[in-house]
């Protein structure tokens, strides 16, 4: 009876969750803004140590919000063709390299300068410099924006920065595990190796698998596809590849009449379960560690959110769009998320102050980014 009673609270608290994030959504529609912010605010009030804890199963909850990011860069990848992504890596190696120099060195010459060990401090850099795809993506859909002409050189840094992280985090957990050179080089060659497979299937034989699995039953379709993003991203994630940068490559292998139907198919869902994403991202943040590190995180969140309109305005001005297109992809690519809070969950055993400190850090960009992106059109 004990167990009924705990699977009934959970349903309870679980629906009384996702009829506030509704109401949440409304409220940000009605004034015009990104749903976002909001849901990370209510994760961060009904957190351990909010204002009204909720004793949600957290294991389930955070399966959701896995989801929802593998959904939010499955369907960012079906907005870019094969085509467009050999074109725009092709071309957009120069604007991945000033967005590394740029945005890196900030978070590394920060923990240094906090006294931190120089690992932690490598983890800090590589929290400032990778946006979050996830975030940037439902912004973008939320804004219409898939179509603008800035949006090649936004999923080129996007793109770039979520393969750099196939080699960033195995290098990083190795070290963090004391791991020897050899060891190093043949986790990284795996992480390499499996990217390069999955892209080179991706591109080379994308068509004939969406011909293989279409139908004109939205069933089928919707099975076969919400299937093989799961299945590809945990089979990415096996290989110490990002689970993200699988389904990404999905979205992209995507092609034809059946990526629109998959988008018409998996909207509601990406909806769903990135709501769910944002809210356990503030759930996981406890408010009381939060003040003393808020200052120095806020002057940090200042200096990269400049660094990151840079590189996007840099971007664009070489690929020859107008000025507020420069200023719309600089704007775009503010905001940290998912990537940032795995890189930092990595370290906190080393130094126990990365965790609040890149929270608040990543908190406060992430309510930032959709906000500035919305502001600058």
């Amino acid at each position: 009876m004990a167990g009924a009673h705990d699977f009934s609270m959970m349903l309870v608290e679980l629906g009384a969750a996702l009829i506030g994030l509704a109401i949440l959504a409304r409220i940000a529609s009605r004034w015009g803004i990104s749903s976002i912010p909001l849901y990370l605010l209510a994760g961060l009030a009904f957190g351990e140590g909010g204002l009204a804890p909720l004793k949600l199963s957290h294991g389930f909850i955070s399966t959701g919000a896995e989801i929802g990011v593998l959904m939010l860069l499955f369907m960012l990848g079906l907005e870019y063709s094969g085509e467009q992504l050999r074109d725009n890596l092709r071309t957009g190696i120069p604007a991945g390299i000033v967005d590394f120099v740029l945005n890196f060195p900030p978070g590394l010459i920060a923990g240094l300068l906090l006294g931190w060990k120089m690992l932690p401090a490598v983890l800090l850099g590589g929290v400032t410099w990778i946006s979050s795809s996830g975030i940037i993506s439902k912004v973008l859909s939320e804004l219409g924006r898939q179509s603008n002409v800035e949006m090649p050189q936004i999923l080129s840094i996007l793109v770039l920065e979520d393969l750099a992280m196939a080699v960033y985090l195995p290098v990083v957990g190795v070290l963090i595990a004391g791991g020897g050179p050899a060891k190093t080089a043949i986790d990284v060659g795996i992480a390499i190796g499996a990217v390069l497979l999955v892209l080179l299937v991706a591109l080379r034989y994308g068509q004939r698998w969406s011909a293989a699995i279409a139908h004109e039953s939205d069933e089928i379709v919707l099975l076969s596809t919400f299937g093989t993003v799961l299945l590809v991203a945990g089979l990415a994630q096996r290989v110490q590849v990002s689970a993200a940068i699988g389904a990404f490559l999905v979205g992209i292998a995507v092609s034809g009449p059946i990526a629109e139907q998959s988008h018409r198919l998996l909207a509601p869902l990406r909806d769903l379960f990135a709501a769910v994403f944002f809210f356990f991202f503030g759930l996981q943040i406890d408010p009381s560690t939060l003040p003393r590190v808020l200052p120095a995180a806020f002057a940090l969140a200042a200096v990269t959110a400049l660094t990151k309109v840079a590189t996007g305005y840099w971007s664009a001005r070489r690929a020859g769009v107008d000025r507020r297109a420069r200023w719309r992809t600089g704007a775009a690519l503010v905001a940290r998320g998912e990537f940032s809070m795995v890189i930092a969950g990595l370290g906190t055993a080393l130094e126990p102050a990365l965790g609040p400190f890149s929270a608040a850090y990543i908190l406060l960009l992430a309510i930032a980014g959709p906000v500035v992106a919305r502001l600058v059109k």
